[in-house]
């Protein structure tokens, strides 16, 4: 667990790196992803000093450093490896060029972003990527915004993503 300003975030990683992030994470939500995360990895979370996960403990100490520096202003670029395994397909696709080519500051509308990956009716289905990201932050679905100037939706609230977008400097800091 992580203690954030946009709330706490659970973090879980495999021997291959960070492979999940879940906002506001008090014990019920924890409990929950954790459930959803073995039934789908087949495992369950592992102790530190078990020979089965050496590097896990890395991974996080990595995600949590990171993150830590990136809420206080001065991490743009996340280098913690990622474990991809959650993620399949069209939503594999439009995430990796998401986190390879939409960097701190800056965003994309889902529209741009079909183009990007050569599928230019698929915009709405961006959005159902956006929502099934479950690495968010690190991956940073909170970059992308609606076309015609919208904040768009986004899994971990608007709040959450108004924040981010302000910590990045591409929105004014909330007045209250």
């Amino acid at each position: 667990m992580l203690e954030a300003p946009i709330g706490p975030l659970l973090l879980a990683a495999t021997g291959q790196g960070l492979a999940q992030v879940v906002f506001h994470a008090d014990e019920k939500t924890a409990a929950e992803a954790v459930s959803r995360l073995t039934r789908r990895l087949g495992t369950g979370p592992t102790a530190p000093t078990a020979p089965l996960a050496p590097r896990c403990p890395a991974h996080l100490a990595t995600a949590i450093r990171e993150l830590e520096s990136y809420f206080a202003g001065d991490t743009k670029d996340f280098t913690v490896p990622l474990d991809w395994s959650l993620i399949t397909g069209f939503n594999r696709r439009v995430l990796r060029e998401l986190a390879a080519h939409v960097p701190y500051g800056t965003v994309v509308g889902y529209q741009d972003l079909a183009d990007r990956i050569g599928e230019p009716g698929a915009a709405r289905a961006v959005g159902v990527a956006m929502g099934s990201n479950p690495l968010p932050v690190v991956v940073p679905c909170h970059r992308v915004v609606e076309s015609g100037g919208g904040i768009g939706g986004f899994g971990g609230g608007l709040e959450t993503k108004r924040t981010l977008l302000a910590l990045e400097g591409v929105l004014p800091q909330p007045l209250f």
